[in-house]
């Protein structure tokens, strides 16, 4: 695949997410929210920490901590460009790299990251919890990015090695 095609995904989908919370802010007042289906809901919340509202009450952390992640999955990204990396692995920097610049995006303009996506359950503490598109490219794309290094041929000849050495000191 070219190069351009995973920093076109990252860009596309960083516009996407930054797109729905726009949304979300023009159609809903803080803390509204609309049912999209039985179980997901569409609602404003402003997260002004990192997850969970962790270090809300440092917000100039919080953009420095924010920053610092989305400048070096950026880097990651670039290099596994550039050292030729399987698809995967660069399938997965795209998507966290895309999560990280939209929440950071959010985080400098704002001063707060929107989240807008909830699931109803019958656990009120995981129905009180808000995502956003970003929060979903990030988890998907650490799922994918930690699948593609322990399945790759390169892993398993490295665990081979390490296993071998263990043996041996037995």
């Amino acid at each position: 695949m070219k190069k351009r095609w995973f920093w076109t995904a990252t860009a596309v989908l960083t516009a996407a997410d930054q797109l729905l919370k726009y949304s979300a802010e023009q159609n809903l007042e803080k803390g509204e929210e609309r049912p999209l289906t039985d179980r997901i809901v569409f609602r404003r919340v402003e997260n002004r920490g990192l997850c969970l509202n962790l270090l809300s009450e440092k917000p100039e952390l919080v953009k420095g901590l924010s920053a610092g992640a989305a400048g070096c999955v950026t880097v990651l990204q670039a290099a596994a460009l550039l050292r030729k990396r399987g698809l995967w692995t660069n399938m997965g920097l795209a998507l966290l790299t895309a999560g990280a610049w939209s929440n950071t995006f959010d985080r400098f303009a704002r001063g707060y990251v929107v989240d807008y996506i909830g699931v109803r359950s019958g656990n009120k503490k995981l129905t009180d919890l808000t995502y956003n598109l970003g929060d979903f490219l990030i988890a998907a794309g650490t799922l994918i990015l930690s699948l593609a290094v322990l399945l790759s041929p390169g892993s398993r000849k490295q665990r081979g090695k390490a296993e071998a050495a263990i043996k041996d000191d037995l």
